[in-house]
């Protein structure tokens, strides 16, 4: 799931100008012009004469659409841990939330259980979530474990199959991540390693969970990660 990090503006856009590069080859710039659009009869956009462009003006033009699509300044709450040009790293504490599972192993249910702390990160290569065996807010050292869920890869990562989740990658979006998520229906543990330590099986450990077996979440069954937070801050996950 590939997502560009957006900033909301109060005011439109519309197309000024446009840059042609030249070159022998896909990929291969050697020059460069710079053109005003301007309405035709029709009210078209044209693309008109153009002019050469010197490094400085093609740095100076970069750097104005850079500083333009950096995300304004947002309003931080306490569940938000880090915030980055490519991804949003947050916290959910440890509460009574409802799971919906469809497989035929456990048909279809749906029930209020416990889960435990969680750190979510989406971000511009994907949506991942990870366990924590603490109650408090993670810091830079907290350690990491597998998420404890169907429908997750290694390292993390959310098989988002039908969940609606934002295009956007931001604070605001917060909400709409983990409402794709919490809000989809587990259908099967994906390949990879294990996610629960339970002798018998992730089956058979939700079906207990399903059936109100654990007042609070059994922090015994989680896996570690060899990872904190602070490694998955700094997009080491990616790297690994």
């Amino acid at each position: 799931m590939a997502s560009i990090l957006t900033a909301s503006r109060s005011h439109e856009v519309a197309l000024q100008g446009a840059i042609l590069f030249y070159g022998q080859g896909p990929g291969q710039f050697t020059y460069a012009t710079a053109h005003r659009v301007e309405p035709d009869r029709e009210g078209k956009p044209v693309i008109g004469a153009g002019s050469p462009l010197n490094r400085m003006a093609l740095i100076h033009a970069v750097r104005e659409v850079a500083q333009a699509s950096l995300p304004k300044g947002e309003f931080l709450t306490p569940n938000v841990l880090s915030i980055s040009p490519s991804a949003v790293t947050w916290w959910c504490p440890p509460a009574m939330r409802r799971v919906f599972f469809s497989c035929k192993e456990l048909g279809k249910r749906s029930a209020v259980v416990p889960h435990p702390g969680l750190v979510f990160q989406a971000s511009q290569s994907g949506f991942a979530v990870f366990a924590l065996r603490g109650d408090e807010r993670p810091v830079p050292g907290t350690a990491l474990f597998e998420p404890p869920y169907f429908n997750t890869w290694d390292r993390g990562k959310i098989c988002i199959g039908s969940a609606h989740v934002p295009k956007q990658i931001d604070v605001a979006s917060i909400d709409g991540w983990e409402a794709g998520f919490f809000n989809s229906a587990f259908t099967h543990p994906n390949v990879g390693g294990k996610r629960v330590n339970d002798k018998r099986g992730a089956y058979a450990f939700w079906q207990d969970m399903l059936d109100g077996k654990f007042p609070e979440y059994p922090k015994h069954v989680l896996i570690p990660m060899k990872l904190t937070l602070a490694d998955l801050i700094a997009g080491k996950l990616d790297k690994s």
